[in-house]
């Protein structure tokens, strides 16, 4: 199973929310690209890069960040925020990143879901961030009437690439991953799953590592604050 770091963006900066609420908000970095190469340096086999600002805001904001960071490491880069139409998909794509990560508009529009997994085919990857199972979108400030298991399920209609599945309450707490929802999650959706959130240990990860259909887990706080060692950490899950 993959161990993932996060680099999450805001007015250029490398930072930590808890619970997606920007006024909890822990700065990690000045310098985002520096942090980038550190971990690809480390032997991270992808990075997650979120443009918090273009999530709050409904449109990219760190394009240009973004870019600088996918093309300067040599790893791939899944990359979101504010993806809300297929020019701004292309935009991102063309600057480097192996993947786009939509969560927004692929929950509310799945024929713009559809279209942009046909015209990207592989590389398009559904954000299903829920709130007590429900699906949360405009950089997580509203919670929708559709249940984070539908949403997965019609990830994998539309033909998906892979499903982010972030629990809400846990993400940046590191009190530990919504391990069941996480299952109910991956087993509707039938594609590969990242999980996100609450993980504050390798044992977490290990725990992760068993549910069916999780390859890889999105970490950030943990790995920042040190809770998680990144070496230790792909060493033991290297065999999972």
């Amino acid at each position: 199973m993959m161990v993932i770091p996060a680099v999450d963006l805001r007015g250029g900066r490398c930072v930590r929310l808890r619970q997606g609420r920007p006024e909890a908000l822990t700065v990690f970095s000045d310098d985002p690209v520096a942090v980038a190469r550190a971990w690809a340096a480390e032997g991270a086999p992808r990075l997650h890069v979120v443009d918090l600002d273009g999530a709050f805001a409904g449109t990219p904001k760190q394009a240009g960040l973004i870019e600088e960071i996918a093309k300067g490491i040599p790893v791939p880069v899944e990359a979101g925020g504010g993806l809300r139409t297929l020019e701004a998909i292309e935009t991102l794509l063309r600057a480097g990143a192996r993947w786009a990560m939509l969560g927004t508009r692929a929950a509310l529009d799945p024929e713009f879901l559809a279209e942009a997994c046909r015209r990207f085919p592989g590389r398009i990857i559904v954000a299903v961030d829920a709130s007590e199972g429900k699906v949360a979108v405009d950089g997580w400030t509203q919670r929708l009437d559709i249940s984070a298991v539908d949403l997965a399920r019609r990830a994998s209609q539309a033909g998906a690439a892979e499903v982010l599945y972030t629990d809400i309450a846990r993400d940046g707490t590191q009190t530990g991953p919504n391990l069941t929802s996480t299952a109910a999650v991956a087993a509707a959706a039938g594609l590969p799953l990242l999980a996100s959130g609450g993980v504050g240990s390798v044992e977490d990860l290990r725990r992760l590592a068993l549910i069916p259909g999780v390859i890889g887990a999105v970490v950030g706080r943990a790995l920042y604050t040190g809770a998680v060692d990144f070496k230790q950490a792909l060493a033991e899950l290297a065999q999972c």
